[in-house]
């Protein structure tokens, strides 16, 4: 187990610093290494890391997601607060609706089948946002109009949306009797309870850590281990419906909004940490594609998800219109929506489950699963690529970050 580690470490380290000497994002060379050396393909990556692969893989998103919060600040989110919302939901339901309406001439699914299929793929991968996103950050790239921390909110908030839509379609597709209003309504408790919780706990951590004055590697020790509890909720309590992505991000944000000092020595140290959880999170996701699989959708399936894509672009055009944001900065919003991997890892394969468990056929979860893993394959390196030049183009620097009054939207 050590010595595959060491190995895939040693591995990605290289082909991360070769794929930046090219101008070309890292994590793209590690989810090409995952994908040719994962099981479906060469099978080099060793047996014990695939197995291990869903919990490492939640391990490093805690990471990102916690450095997302610390890096977030009250002050950027109230600067382009409702318009989070707005790109959380609004892209997601065009996306959703345009793939539900074209499956069924594409791929020969009925409605309900074509909607669970849009469900998956309208979701946005935090793996890859959030990691993009931090960067531009560090570098205070676009930070003075709020831009990547906007995009790292309606990100977190999109996959909150989606998974509860996507959970009530899985349950219509196998005949599960439930109240659609009751899981409808859902959503805007699921979120509430998230950032409750997120409030409630980053504020007890700080006063704990102020009470015992423990150094910045035993903080960081204990949101670790408080985050990964939280996403454990979910197994102890299935019928609450609590978001610990959004949860885990509010800790890290209270902890910044009570003391800047402490969370940015925590957020080097989760830094530090990430060198080593970026790695195994893309080549593990890449891992978890298979190729074959993914081919089995065929250009039909390829057209599908650039259609829902266009879709996509055009929602978040329109959720940006009357704002402060100049040509270039709304299209780099566009492009920061395009990725798709960690959800549609986690969930691409759910339909096909639920439908073998309520003794159904399968053909439709198989066909949902194929175009989930294709993707994965087509967006997340192109995504990340294109997010990593736009930015670095169309985002200005901006000095220290935000500072002064919040520029009002343009009418």
């Amino acid at each position: 187990m050590l010595v595959a580690i060491a190995i895939l470490l040693i591995i990605g380290v290289l082909i991360d610093w070769a794929f930046r000497r090219v101008a070309v994002p890292g994590l793209v060379g590690l989810l090409i290494v995952g994908v040719i050396g994962g099981p479906f393909l060469l099978g080099w990556i060793s047996p014990s890391l695939i197995a291990l692969s869903e919990e490492l893989r939640l391990g490093a998103l805690i990471i990102i997601l916690l450095r997302a919060g610390l890096e977030v600040s009250r002050e950027s989110l109230r600067q382009v607060g409702g318009r989070v919302l707005l790109l959380a939901i609004v892209p997601a339901i065009i996306e959703g609706l345009v793939i539900t309406l074209l499956g069924p001439p594409l791929l020969g699914l009925t409605w309900l089948e074509s909607a669970v299929l849009g469900a998956v793929l309208a979701a946005v991968s935090p793996a890859v946002i959030v990691h993009l996103m931090l960067g531009f950050i560090d570098r205070k790239k676009g930070t003075g109009k709020g831009i990547p921390q906007m995009v790292l909110a309606a990100s977190a908030i999109d996959d909150v949306f989606v998974i509860v839509i996507y959970g009530v379609l899985v349950g219509l597709l196998t005949g599960r009797e439930l109240s659609l209003v009751w899981q409808l309504g859902g959503i805007p408790v699921s979120i509430a309870l998230g950032m409750v919780v997120g409030v409630v706990v980053g504020f007890g951590l700080f006063v704990l850590f102020r009470q015992f004055g423990a150094r910045t590697t035993r903080q960081v020790l204990v949101v670790l281990s408080v985050s990964v509890l939280l996403f454990q909720v979910k197994a102890f309590v299935p019928w609450l419906p609590f978001p610990a992505l959004l949860a885990v991000m509010a800790i890290g944000m209270v902890l910044r909004e009570q003391d800047k000092t402490m969370a940015g020595a925590m957020s080097l140290q989760l830094a530090k940490l990430w060198i080593f959880a970026e790695i195994l999170l893309f080549v593990l996701v890449g891992a978890q594609v298979d190729l074959q699989v993914a081919m089995a959708s065929g250009l039909a399936g390829a057209l599908l998800i650039v259609l829902g894509l266009v879709a996509r672009s055009v929602g978040t055009w329109l959720c940006l219109l009357r704002s402060a944001f100049n040509r270039q900065e709304r299209w780099f919003v566009v492009i920061a929506a395009w990725p798709k991997a960690t959800v549609q890892a986690a969930i691409g394969g759910g339909a096909l489950v639920a439908l073998e468990l309520a003794g159904r056929p399968t053909g439709p979860g198989e066909v949902i699963l194929a175009v989930a893993v294709l993707s994965i394959l087509l967006t997340a390196p192109v995504g990340a690529w294109a997010i990593s030049l736009s930015g670095e183009r169309w985002l200005s620097e901006d000095g220290p970050g935000i500072k002064g009054p919040v520029p009002a939207d343009s009418h």
